[in-house]
């Protein structure tokens, strides 16, 4: 190759996947600082106050327009062109959780930490957003969507996309932290990888009486017991198995004196289900069983049906761009995945748009893989460079699709 040949191939642009390259060579300290700073300082759910603040500077410092939600939690902020975009999400509130951890960073909140890994979900969309802008010409437009309160039911999902996080955005991504995954490995699958969550309260009452005599009265605990068993028992017979679909008791209250039948009683449980059409069935076969088994007890009764989230049902063309971006990582990156019996707010934005969500390893391949949701749960933090680098992957790879 002549001298002048080689001097114009050295001045060509580098290409978008060799800009994150170097952006993640330069930052990767920073992602790690930012994610502790994030897991020092939780924040609960509609109170992200802080760390809406803190993404939105760094967004700022960027060149980037984010705009913050009325409520002063939330961004949604775009790159790219104003093409229909794909959107990319990020949950930020931590759990009312104390933290076991030890670690030097661990929360100085008394009573909230980050046991979900939301602080690893913001740092890696906060990279993705400063990595793409420093590639000039992206395929496709960005959508970032730094969302409150997906803790809490029914997630902060809804508050996003009635602030239009979802006008002009064609599909949505998300990833999750996976404790059961080793780090550099991504699990996806087509289908429900999440359930849905709703809640079922019942509250009953009788005249209550003697247990000498409960032909004289409504045996209030007789009924209790009929429903704790009758309902799941039905419902297994009335529901296709293959939806994933369970509902479990999680509280009972009732009475005090073994010789008293109680006035007042309370039960309180969850039901799950993997398959979309089965959950809008759900709560008026519950009511409708539920009234079944209490008729003939004469027991009172008032049930607060709560509906939760939807499952989230990734589309297949959705998880065959994650698993372009997930090959990226390496030729064992990609993996398969289980559906998850928890719910998950993501599923919202599934309702107006195709997408999907990916689970991220964050175990480091040795010890103990530590649970979600527990106060010792901890990250591997090369784990985030992998999330930048699938998130950043999606809208690179996207041209393609």
């Amino acid at each position: 190759m002549s001298t002048q040949a080689a001097a114009s191939v050295a001045m060509e642009p580098a290409t978008g996947h060799e800009t994150v390259e170097a952006w993640l060579s330069e930052h990767t300290d920073d992602l790690i600082s930012w994610r502790r700073h994030i897991h020092a300082n939780p924040e609960l759910s509609r109170t992200e106050f802080a760390t809406t603040e803190f993404v939105e500077s760094w967004l700022i410092k960027a060149g980037l327009e984010p705009r913050k939600l009325p409520s002063g939690t939330g961004i949604i902020c775009d790159i790219g062109p104003d093409t229909p975009r794909i959107g990319l999400r990020a949950d930020m509130d931590a759990l009312p959780l104390q933290e076991y951890t030890g670690l030097p960073f661990a929360s100085t909140v008394p009573g909230v930490s980050h046991a979900c890994g939301h602080d690893a979900h913001t740092t890696i969309l906060l990279g993705t957003a400063l990595a793409l802008a420093e590639i000039p010409d992206l395929p496709v437009g960005v959508r970032l969507v730094f969302q409150p309160a997906e803790e809490v039911m029914p997630g902060g999902a809804i508050d996003m996309v009635a602030a239009g996080a979802m006008e002009d955005v064609s599909r949505m991504f998300a990833v999750h932290c996976d404790p059961r995954l080793e780090v550099g490995r991504v699990g996806i699958r087509v289908g429900a990888i999440t359930s849905a969550a709703d809640t079922v309260e019942l509250v009953l009452d009788s005249p209550g009486g003697h247990t000498s005599r409960p032909h004289l009265t409504s045996d209030l605990v007789y009924a209790i017991g009929t429903v704790i068993t009758g309902l799941p028992g039905l419902l297994s017979r009335r529901i296709d198995p293959r939806t994933s679909t369970v509902m479990v008791w999680g509280a009972v209250s009732a009475g005090k004196a073994p010789n008293a039948i109680p006035q007042t009683g309370m039960l309180t449980g969850t039901v799950r289900t993997g398959d979309h059409a089965t959950w809008s069935l759900l709560e008026p076969m519950v009511r409708e069983i539920v009234e079944g088994l209490l008729a003939p007890t004469g027991v009172r009764y008032q049930l607060n049906y709560k509906r939760g989230v939807p499952p989230v049902v990734n589309d297949e063309q959705a998880v065959r761009m994650f698993e372009d971006a997930i090959r990226g990582l390496g030729p064992d990156a990609l993996t398969d995945t289980q559906q998850s019996g928890g719910g998950e707010d993501f599923s919202w934005y599934l309702e107006e748009v195709p997408g999907a969500m990916a689970r991220l390893g964050v175990w480091s391949g040795q010890g103990e893989q530590l649970d979600l949701h527990q106060p010792t749960f901890d990250i591997d933090e090369r784990a985030l460079a992998a999330g930048v680098r699938v998130m950043t992957n999606i809208v690179l790879n996207a041209q393609a699709h």
